[in-house]
């Protein structure tokens, strides 16, 4: 490295606990599912935290600083809980939601894996004997539904503990599918009528809400949105720009003094609106003491009775899990032990994904294959000892995970390369456009758009998956991925550990590699050069001085943001490309946050003057200037502004060109030359320039550092203003723990799986 040796490796950052500020232009990094100051959107205020919810949502929700405290601790660190009777009025931070379009490219997609995943369970619940309390599913999944269901009917069950051993996993057919036809288009998504949106307006004009959130209103709740927001005003959470202080003044001028903190209608509400709030910070459930805790931090004066209450009216579910062996295991009374475990609950879509998806890896795990012989011939020509031992693991498992560096990525594609010569049906997908060597996202991969097609049940053409940046995956996509992995197919997930992880709710990768329930591999090819050493010290927790003969890593040692901002422009207009021969367009800059007077904002200002000026006569945009296109919540993707019409905004993303609508380009594009590490994971650029602001400090993690330095190819400018942050972060700041049960299910699904039938 270059510079003085104690900047290069105490480099630290100091910013203040982000906090809700009274203008944008005062804003610090937020955390992971915050909005900016003053938009009130999903994540401002839930008492619930931990890692997660990094990316941002189609609304533009600003989710890329880690947060700074526990899970555990989440319900007595509330970042700003709001009283019981707040007297807000209802419109406060709401009134400027933009109204949703008919339909949207996320609202599509989504539209189109819903139905997947319905084709999906019927497909699943034909092959498997049926249970009556399922409708046809089995196991926990089936207890779950018939919960839901009973509810549905008018019934309202007593709590349910789903904590039974789960049957052991069926076995696969050996042989692959036959041949499959290409996927069938998606169906859109259906907007709210004209009739249904004018009945929604008029209930939020007598509560005294902004007419703006009738649309998204309308589409939230459905053709009856009108009668469900009379009859339970707080139903108008389910809303992101809607906060609970809100809720309560339109619930008061509503229903009057009958509006009470302990009202049953608000406590069902909250408790959902609570768990969504834990799943934008990447929880898939909460413990139900830290649940218990933020209901009271919310006012409701009997929190275990309210937490009771929806549990049984079916709005969450509950389970239990175990804790390590029975106390008293090894005495006399081993007989009387109880188990302990610890209660979690949970919302029903990520209790079904998790199920469903430990169902299908437990499904592919069981795999049994009699083609050694053959794919013990390709690992003698593989490319690398760790490439040869991926095709060796290949050959014999139906499930393998394989981990290691950016070095560590031609592995992978060595084995799709064999597995194509075996005349076997391939496809690699990644999580960015370009990531891997076939064209091929996982995004691109589940709405038919890209890759395979799939037959009348819903699963892919293929023979082998191979899914690069598995970190990236959340529990939603995941489920429906791997529920589309035919019998006698085999799926690699391969990835980088030590990167932050997915936008959505749960630790897929990780919580795999904590079952070991599968065949691993473990990559032993180091990333190379100074900046391999580099990020490989940061991976272990140590940020090391290493020798960068050629400038491969340097220092930029500033004292304040103002000056940042000045040093990375002049780093990406002039000094990179000429020490480097890297034009500016090939240069990243990465900062902690969006905010902050060295966040994006501030830095994308910056370049856009030196790099492309102009007057930003569409919406704030120019051709040439250069973009982040955020179609659904996670997806930051890469692009360039061509033109505008009255059509809406013109990008070329990849060579493709898209047409974002006028009125979604505000929420889903924003300037694109300096990003921040969560927008950046999967993608790599031939120099990158990390700017850490003193303002950023809480915002610095092990995972951040280690993703943000590691976009870099040939070379790393680190703008340094932060002293020992930047150590600290590396040495004592690793990833927060997510609340998640994939990693028990897949234990007790080996478990059932062991035990003689």
């Amino acid at each position: 490295m270059s510079t003085d040796p104690q900047a290069d490796t105490a480099a630290a950052e100091d910013p203040a606990t982000p906090e809700a500020e009274p203008s944008a232009a005062a804003e610090g990094p937020h955390e992971p599912g915050s909005t900016e100051a003053g938009e009130g959107g999903p994540g401002a205020e839930p008492p619930v935290s931990g890692r997660g919810g990094e990316g941002e949502s189609p609304a533009g929700t600003e989710a890329d600083a880690e947060t700074t405290a526990d899970a555990a601790e989440a319900a007595d660190a509330t970042e700003a809980a709001e009283p019981a009777e707040p007297g807000a009025e209802p419109g406060a931070g709401a009134a400027e939601a933009p109204a949703a379009p008919a339909l949207s490219e996320a609202q599509a997609e989504l539209a189109a894996q819903k139905i997947e995943r319905e084709r999906i369970a019927r497909r699943k619940a034909d092959r498997e004997a049926p249970v009556e309390a399922g409708a046809k599913l089995s196991g926990q999944a089936a207890d779950l539904l018939a919960a839901v269901r009973a509810v549905e009917s008018g019934a309202k069950p007593s709590p349910v503990y789903f904590d039974e051993a789960p049957a052991a996993p069926r076995r696969p057919a050996a042989a692959p599918a036959a041949p499959r036809p290409a996927a069938p288009a998606p169906v859109a998504a259906t907007a709210p009528s004209a009739d249904t949106v004018e009945g929604v307006r008029a209930v939020l004009a007598r509560g005294g809400a902004p007419e703006a959130l009738a649309v998204p209103a309308a589409a939230a709740l459905g053709e009856d949105a009108a009668g469900q927001l009379t009859e339970n005003p707080w139903r108008l959470l389910s809303l992101p720009a809607v906060r609970p202080a809100q809720a309560d003044g339109f619930a008061r001028a509503l229903l009057g003094p009958e509006a009470g903190p302990g009202d049953e209608r608000r406590t069902t509400v909250l408790v959902g609106w609570l768990l969504a709030q834990a799943g934008l910070k990447g929880h898939t459930a909460l413990e139900a003491p830290v649940l218990e805790k933020a209901l009271a931090q919310y006012g409701v004066p009997d929190p275990a009775e309210a937490l009771e209450q929806a549990i049984g009216e079916g709005s969450v579910l509950v389970f239990q899990e175990p804790l390590g062996p029975p106390a008293g295991k090894d005495t006399e009374d081993a007989e009387d032990a109880e188990q302990p475990v610890r209660v979690l609950v949970g919302l029903e879509g990520a209790a079904m994904a998790e199920e469903s998806l430990a169902d299908g890896l437990a499904r592919l795990a069981a795999g049994t294959f009699d083609d050694a012989a053959e794919w013990e011939r390709a690992a003698g020509s593989a490319p690398s000892p760790s490439a040869a031992e991926l095709i060796r693991a290949v050959a014999g498992h139906g499930l393998v995970t394989h981990t290691g560096g950016e070095a560590a990525r031609a592995e992978p594609v060595a084995l799709a390369a064999a597995a194509r010569e075996l005349g076997l049906r391939v496809c690699v997908a990644a999580h960015a456009p370009g990531g891997g060597p076939d064209p091929v996202t996982v995004a691109g991969l589940l709405s038919g758009a890209e890759g395979p097609g799939r037959d009348a049940d819903g699963q892919f053409a293929l023979d082998l998956l191979v899914v690069l940046d598995a970190p990236q995956l959340d529990v939603e996509t995941a489920a429906a991925l791997v529920e589309s992995v035919p019998d006698g197919a085999r799926l690699v997930l391969s990835g980088d550990p030590g990167v932050l992880g997915s936008a959505g709710a749960g630790r897929v990768f990780a919580d795999v590699l904590a079952a070991r329930t599968c065949f691993q591999v473990v990559s032993r090819t180091p990333d190379p050069g100074p900046l391999g050493e580099l990020v490989s010290g940061v991976g272990i927790g140590e940020l090391i001085q290493v020798d960068a003969p050629g400038k491969e890593v340097v220092i930029v040692p500033v004292k304040d943001a103002g000056e940042a901002v000045h040093r990375a422009v002049q780093l990406v207009a002039e000094s990179v490309p000429r020490a480097f021969g890297v034009p500016a367009d090939s240069v990243q800059v990465i900062t902690p946050g969006h905010g902050g007077s060295a966040g994006t904002r501030a830095l994308n200002a910056a370049l856009k003057e030196r790099l492309n000026p102009g007057p930003g006569r569409f919406g704030g945009f120019d051709p040439g200037d250069r973009v982040v296109h955020v179609p659904s919540a996670g997806r930051a993707l890469a692009a360039r502004v061509v033109s505008a019409d009255a059509e809406g905004l013109h990008l070329d993303r990849a060579g493709a060109r898209i047409v974002v609508p006028k009125e979604l380009v505000e929420s889903q594009v924003r300037h694109g030359w300096a990003v921040t590490a969560h927008q950046a994971v999967g993608t790599r650029w031939p120099a990158v320039v990390v700017v850490l602001p003193g303002d950023a400090a809480q915002a610095l993690s092990r995972d951040w550092v280690y993703t943000a330095f590691g976009r870099g190819e040939r070379h790393l400018s680190v703008v340094h203003g932060v002293d020992q942050a930047l150590p600290h972060a590396v040495a004592e700041v690793p990833a927060k723990p997510r609340t998640t049960r994939l990693t028990g299910l897949l234990t007790a699904l080996a478990t059932a799986g062991a035990q003689p039938e």
